[in-house]
């Protein structure tokens, strides 16, 4: 998986290509736990080349999630490929997730919302 990185005001905005397993999974924990340690605690993660997506890499973003709700911070998705948005929400988690179709989208979104 390749993971990209870029900054947008005061939004971390990730470019994930490949598979979202356990290995890239954790590779992505590691990295955004880099950006929530330098107090970025506004996260974008755009899945549009996300190609797969199982079980552990659900997991890794579950855990990126409560990570920033304990950081009073925000995680929001993009892109979603139609077999990854089917997964979420065969899963339930497009409840959970705040889920754009596009990243232009979720990134006006941290305008009308007040993160610290």
């Amino acid at each position: 998986m390749e993971i990209a990185v870029r900054e947008s005001g005061r939004i971390c905005i990730i470019n994930l290509e490949g598979r979202l397993d356990l290995a890239s999974g954790t590779a992505l924990k590691e990295k955004v736990k880099e950006m929530f340690d330098k107090n970025k605690n506004s996260i974008h993660l755009n899945l549009e080349k996300v190609e797969f997506i199982n079980s552990s890499g659900l997991g890794s973003l579950v855990s990126l999630m409560k990570e920033a709700r304990i950081r009073k911070g925000r995680l929001t998705l993009s892109n979603l490929a139609s077999y990854v948005q089917e997964i979420f929400e065969i899963t339930q988690l497009s409840h959970i997730f705040e889920l754009f179709p596009t990243e232009e989208e979720a990134l006006n979104s941290y305008d009308s919302v007040s993160v610290s």
